[in-house]
């Protein structure tokens, strides 16, 4: 299962940017979707998270602002940043976790935990 991010870019202080992410592939099923960033030197961090049923998890160092939504009939994961602040400047990956259809058949299934290519968010005070 593949994920394509994109939508990135760079934004002055206050400015809004949306960042979104396709799956695409064998895929039977998609549990949780998820947004992470990574800024120089530090560790990847999670920014959002939903799952199938909509259920919505935030860092809270973004709560207020991201809003994160999901299109299950698209596969893709949205992620609207607004009020943005030069801390939110990173690389931002994005994950999905599910089931896959297995090649060679058309019920059998496994799991998969698949990430995105990064997209940069670079915001300027």
């Amino acid at each position: 299962v593949q994920l394509q991010a994109s939508g990135g870019g760079s934004v002055q202080s206050g400015g809004s940017l949306r960042l979104s992410c396709a799956a695409s592939g064998r895929i039977s099923s998609i549990n949780d979707m998820g947004w992470y960033r990574q800024a120089p030197g530090d560790q990847r961090e999670l920014v959002a998270t939903i799952t199938n049923g909509g259920n919505t998890n935030y860092a809270d160092s973004v709560k207020g602002r991201f809003t994160i939504s999901r299109d299950n009939v698209k596969n893709t994961v949205y992620l609207q940043m607004n009020s943005l602040k030069p801390e939110d400047t990173g690389v931002y990956y994005c994950n999905a976790d599910g089931r896959r259809i297995l090649y060679g058949s058309s019920w059998r299934t496994s799991n998969f935990n698949s990430w995105g290519q990064g997209t940069q968010v670079t915001v300027s005070s």
